[in-house]
């Protein structure tokens, strides 16, 4: 019943009134009394039970902060450390620190202190302690008062140091994610219980400010089911975020399910989950490698208040033998960086009054915990006089809320963000603010060409406070009709605005501005004319397939029509106003000889047929490849080999042979080279008889290139083509695909039938999918930008696993079993 008492008065303490003595604490009190030595192992995941209140106060160079706000500890800091407990408490709590300086470097005795909290002097019942140097953690352990606990503790701290350097590491980064996920409960049912009309707006960007996932399936529901349905199942809740990663180093990658990621990584417990954060980590296992017939080890999560760490338990704690240690994580010891605050806005932010919010991204933990304070904005005004104004966090809303009864006068403001992370001081992103002033907007002189239509035109509009446009509408002649148009703020005096004319809207048109707050929009007047295609210039070679038509406008044109032979577009291309339209024929027809004269039929997706005069000219000098031979480079050991299907797959190491022979009216000089380039490039490798190239007689080249000898970041479809010495360019032909392969080291499957297989190895991001067959029937979907070292896969169905590449997801690979 002791513990039922102090249980009720840590509810009474933290304002919750559904304690129930009959359901919880007379349950509890049996299960301290009768719990067995292995019983953490069998605990409730849920960090649901109120512990103890520990208060600490960090000091460094001169400054105090309360633990809420100090991300990470550093050498020489000083630390006040006492356990807030109620008056009642009626059994005696032994406080111990410990440092530590890695998994298989015990501490020195020195480096663990105690304090006993029923003590009156206060050296006695508070630990007043300065970090030593080399130390890389910190824990605090909460024990029931026992005749030789401190030597046991002692002995257990420096026995096994690793254990105690994984549980801070762990409950640390539980505590963040806890932290995150109950600011995001807490806003959810805050907001709707005064509004919950609005949860729909504001539970995606509370959800994207904290990394929660969001199930969006909840906003469907009628208004009063929407907020618990949000909150009902935290198993799945939290999402990683890369700054709460770097302070614990448990997981490396971009954002994505904390499931994902550490189900992949021996820092998460290789795949056991904890369903109360969503955590992949055991920390049943992790605490009962330490625990012996004295005392059991309780993890802890510490909820942060100032200076006030409120810790709970996912077990009921036991005042008999083995009686419960409680291990509170403190920061982990050495440098932080601050958080990288970004700016989400391509363009400036409009202030309509003085409720202005500066949206962030890219930390999580700024809204969730107290890390970073006294975040403050310097505004510049346009007479270049500057003020300073406190910020205030708000989840709900996406960022920074300035505090300010009126912000400086003028249209277009700079603000720079600050503040303090912890004891070191970080700068924010900056911002451009601009209020809206109903003035006249005119089209950017030399910025827009004329309208024409059928095309969507984008049109450069020049006026005060763009990014206080909150509508622009289209109106073509004098209709009243007005239509919505999209547009986009460039920079502090231009509006970009797409017009999207159809055939046939000509004449005079009228652009609507309107700003917020504004009554009657401004209007800008432009016209649009009705032009089609100019053809400058139709290229087209003896024998060819493949044509070039020059000219402006050229996206209406539809089909080239020479005799029989008709050639279809396959690729447009701009320089500046001129047009470059790529057309080929659709059955490998080819054209005449060369120089016949000859009427090309061009036809425009209006029905309209242009005709012009070409005359063909002398065929493109032309190669054909005749055989191709891949090279692989030795296989590096404890690297596993890979099986291709097929010869046209160029692994990134490898050497490619490749023969060439010369197609009819060409003939192969000395002087001649073959280019080689990505499909999407129109520059590569450049093989001449000086390197690379060889001829076998005067007709065939061989040629031989590294793929390591193409332009960086190449990859994917290959392609070929003759440069005859004096300048002539054959045609772009098919080669290869290059590849780059991950370097897999293991590929592990347990005994068990039914169970998955591991795959490790590096650049794991290369792969798109591994599946069980060839048909990808059963597959493992890898994310792009994937940065973990092992995947969970299926068992091959056929002895070999089958992989999908990213650079190349049409060739077959394989990774035999053994």
């Amino acid at each position: 019943m002791m513990l039922a008492r102090f249980l009720a008065s840590r509810c009474r303490a933290a304002g919750l009134t559904r304690f129930q003595p009959t359901a919880s604490a007379l349950a509890l009190a049996g299960l301290a009394a009768a719990w067995p030595s292995g019983g953490a192992q069998a605990a409730d995941s849920r960090f649901e039970l109120i512990g103890p209140d520990m208060k600490v106060i960090v000091t460094r160079n001169g400054q105090d902060l309360p633990l809420g706000s100090v991300p990470s500890l550093a050498e020489g800091d000083s630390l006040t450390i006492s356990a807030a407990l109620p008056g009642d408490q009626g059994a005696r709590l032994m406080v111990v620190s410990a440092f530590l300086r890695g998994a298989t470097n015990p501490p020195p005795r020195e480096w663990i202190g105690v304090a006993r909290t029923w003590k009156d002097k206060a050296t006695e019942h508070s630990l007043n302690l300065t970090v030593p140097k080399g130390a890389r953690q910190m824990v605090v352990l909460i024990v029931p008062e026992t005749n030789g606990a401190q030597g046991t503790l002692v002995d257990a701290v420096r026995g096994k140091p690793g254990e105690f350097v994984r549980a801070s590491q762990d409950l640390n980064q539980a505590s963040l994610d806890h932290a995150r996920l109950m600011a995001f409960v807490g806003a959810v049912n805050g907001d709707n219980a005064t509004h919950p009309e609005d949860l729909k707006r504001m539970a995606p960007t509370l959800a994207r400010s904290l990394s929660i996932k969001l199930n969006e399936d909840c906003l469907s529901k009628v208004v009063d089911q929407q907020a618990s349905c949000l909150v009902d199942d935290r198993d799945t809740l939290v999402l990683s975020d890369i700054h709460t990663n770097s302070l614990t180093d448990t997981l490396t990658g971009a954002p994505t399910t904390l499931a994902l990621s550490l189900s992949t990584t021996t820092q998460g417990g290789a795949g056991v989950y904890s369903p109360y954060i969503g955590v992949v980590r055991d920390l049943a296992k992790v605490f009962g490698a330490f625990s012996n017939p004295q005392f059991n080890y309780l993890p802890t999560l510490s909820e942060l208040h100032g200076p006030t760490a409120s810790l709970k338990l996912n077990t009921a704690p036991s005042f008999n033998k083995p009686k419960s240690v409680m291990v509170m994580a403190m920061p982990a010891i050495g440098a932080d960086s601050p958080p990288q605050l970004r700016n989400p806005t391509k363009g400036p932010i409009c202030a309509r009054d003085n409720n202005l919010v500066l949206p962030v991204e890219g930390a999580p933990l700024v809204f969730a915990t107290g890390y970073a304070h006294d975040m403050a904005v310097k505004v510049t005004a346009p007479d270049g006089s500057t003020r300073e104004f406190p910020l205030r966090s708000r989840a709900d809303l996406g960022g920074y809320a300035v505090v300010a009864d009126a912000l400086p006068p003028g249209a277009t403001l700079g603000m720079h963000m600050h503040g303090r992370w912890g004891f070191d001081p970080f700068d924010g992103p900056d911002y451009v603010v601009q209020r809206p002033d109903g003035g006249p907007w005119k089209t950017a002189t030399g910025a827009s060409g004329p309208l024409v239509a059928g095309r969507d035109n984008d049109v450069t509009l020049e006026g005060a406070a763009p990014g206080c446009v909150e509508d622009v509408s289209l109106r073509v002649g004098n209709s009243a009709v007005a239509r919505s148009v999209t547009f986009r703020a460039v920079d502090a005096t231009h509006l970009v605005v797409t017009v999207p004319l159809a055939e046939g809207e000509t004449g005079e048109l009228h652009l609507d501005v309107r700003q917020q707050g504004m009554g009657m929009p401004a209007s800008v007047t432009l016209r649009a004319r009705a032009e089609t295609s100019r053809i400058d210039a139709v290229d087209i070679r003896a024998g060819d397939s493949e044509a070039m038509i020059t000219g402006q406008r050229l996206e209406q044109v539809v089909a080239l029509s020479l005799g029989d032979v008709e050639f279809r577009p396959d690729g447009l291309t701009r320089d500046g106003r001129i047009d470059r339209l790529h057309l080929s024929t659709a059955n490998g027809a080819r054209t005449g000889d060369a120089g016949t004269a000859a009427k090309a039929q061009i036809k425009l997706d209006d029905g309209r047929v242009q005709a012009v005069s070409i005359k063909i000219g002398p065929a493109r000098p032309r190669i054909d490849l005749i055989g191709r031979t891949v090279n692989a480079a030795p296989v590096p050991a404890g690297i596993r080999s890979l099986r291709f299907a097929a010869d046209d797959l160029l692994p990134e190491d490898a050497e490619l042979v490749f023969s060439v022979r010369a197609g009819a009216n060409t003939k192969l000089a000395n002087d001649d080279a073959i280019e080689v380039a990505p499909a999407s490039s129109q520059t590569g490798l450049r093989l001449t008889t000086a390197k690379g190239l060889m001829a076998s007689d005067p007709t065939v080249f061989v040629a031989t290139m590294r793929a390591a000898d193409l332009p960086p970041a190449s990859f994917g479809p290959l392609r070929f083509r003759l440069v005859k010495g004096d300048g002539q360019l054959g045609s772009w032909q098919p080669l290869a695909t290059l590849a780059r392969l991950p370097r897999i080291t293991s590929l592990a499957c347990d005994s068990g039938g039914s169970l998955p297989c591991t795959l490790t190895g590096r650049n794991l991001f290369l792969l798109d999918a591994v599946g069980a067959d060839g048909d990808f029937a059963r597959a493992v979907t890898v994310q792009p930008g994937f940065t973990g070292s092992s995947l969970k896969v299926p068992r091959p169905a056929d002895g070999a696993l089958h992989l999908r590449l990213r650079d190349a997801p049409q060739a077959r690979v394989t990774l035999p079993m053994n």
